[in-house]
């Protein structure tokens, strides 16, 4: 990992702030990226300042080029790219506004698509590279208000599985991680029904596991090679439940009141 160049996109807060302690801690050297370059400068800090700050908007795909030119020609090259930038919602599927959906949608999916092809031509020139995609176990299975999130977790899964396929022969690797329920703000930062942040901290949330303790479990996994891995407790044996009794997973859920 000494000297891994990696691109971490939303490395501001949560698990992305926790991957980039780690592997910094691990002597990789990073690239951050989210929309506050007063956050990632204190991220950097807290990863020893040796690091590039590359602010970079998801909504905004003009910008991508440029982000993939400063990050490729800052040492040259780029080993590993993370996508976690994400946002997510809490409303009925039926109150779900356009401008809900699309946010979500270009955020979570689209933008993630619009900026992995360039990196990926990118990867394809120097004949290597590793995506690391932050997803969600509500990329595995549907979960009571949030629909549009779910739709985009799901799209990612299938996007990033072809990627992975079509580029075996480099190799250009591909880690989907699905991770439960993470002590993050997530759920305070959520859109509720009118388009707004909830601002509430979900009681799961809130008892979920440590942001350093998935992100040592996703540096773990990179480092392994693996397809996917699910981190979380008890909650990620919904994938099992998913694949084997899916009339029983909708009867556990259908029984969730409340965002």
């Amino acid at each position: 990992m000494n000297n891994t160049i990696i691109w971490i996109i939303g490395a501001s807060s949560g698990i992305g702030e926790a991957m980039a302690k780690e592997w910094a801690s691990k002597g990789a050297r990073l690239i951050l990226s989210a929309r506050s370059r007063e956050r990632l400068d204190r991220v950097n800090t807290a990863c020893g300042g040796t690091h590039l700050v590359l602010p970079l908007d998801m909504e905004d795909a003009g910008g991508f080029e440029g982000a993939c030119e400063q990050a490729w020609g800052w040492l040259g090259r780029v080993d590993i790219v993370v996508h976690n930038a994400g946002i997510s919602q809490r409303s009925r599927a039926e109150d779900v506004t356009d401008e809900v959906l699309d946010r979500i949608m270009e955020v979570n999916f689209l933008g993630a698509a619009r900026l992995t092809r360039l990196q990926l031509v990118r990867f394809q020139r120097q004949g290597s590279g590793h995506f690391v995609v932050i997803s969600s176990l509500s990329g595995k299975f549907g979960v009571p208000f949030r629909s549009v999130y779910c739709a985009s977790k799901h799209a990612l899964h299938g996007y990033f599985d072809a990627l992975r396929v079509e580029n075996a022969v480099y190799p250009i690797k591909v880690t989907m991680v699905c991770p439960g329920y993470i002590k993050t703000d997530v759920s305070v930062h959520a859109l509720g029904p009118d388009g707004q942040p909830t601002g509430v901290m979900d009681d799961n949330q809130a008892h979920g596991i440590s942001p350093e303790a998935c992100a040592n479990a996703i540096v773990k996994a990179v480092d392994k090679g693996k397809e996917e891995i699910v981190i979380g407790g008890t909650e990620r044996f919904g994938v099992y439940i998913k694949r084997f009794f899916p009339t029983l997973l909708t009867k556990i859920l259908s029984k969730r009141a409340g965002y």
